[in-house]
């Protein structure tokens, strides 16, 4: 993946980088209210790795501006321990972080000591090209590289505005 990407996960582990690509309808100014959802889907880029070592990458128009800052706003929330982690049987409503595509969704795994546990599962045009039955990565990630990707993630945001 070329140019800045935030990285969930470590070298050696299950990691994902993703990237805002661009708008997918740069052409299209919005109307004004920061509203109009043909303006504000981004293409999203994606290099995953599962546990096992194999890899894959895709590029999709799976997050709007609103999702992706939802994206942003609850990673701060479990890199400062307001969101708290998610039991794998769903137990606790609200606790997967979901979008309008149901290509990307997130669930806060762990703590332990400096380092955060989240389950990201990748589906449709964002998962392995390998069958898989509701598999998800477990990325594991120091709060402190979490921090630096949350910074990276708002980067990208800023240049993608709502429109």
């Amino acid at each position: 993946m070329t140019g800045e990407a935030m990285r969930l996960g470590t070298d050696g582990g299950a990691r994902i980088d993703l990237r805002v690509v661009d708008y997918q309808y740069p052409e299209i100014a919005g109307d004004g209210t920061g509203k109009d959802w043909d303006a504000n889907w981004l293409v999203v880029a994606g290099d995953a790795v599962a546990d096992d070592g194999r890899g894959w990458s895709f590029h999709d128009p799976c997050l709007t501006t609103w999702d992706a800052r939802d994206l942003g706003d609850w990673l701060r929330g479990v890199a400062d321990g307001s969101v708290a982690p998610a039991p794998l049987d769903g137990g606790g409503a609200g606790r997967l972080l979901s979008f309008t595509e149901p290509n990307l969704a997130f669930s806060f795994a762990d703590r332990a000591d400096d380092a955060v546990v989240i389950r990201v599962y990748l589906s449709l045009e964002s998962g392995p090209p390998w069958p898989t039955e509701g598999d998800f990565l477990l990325v594991t990630t120091q709060v402190t590289h979490l921090a630096l990707s949350i910074k990276k993630w708002d980067r990208m945001l800023a240049a993608h505005p709502d429109r």
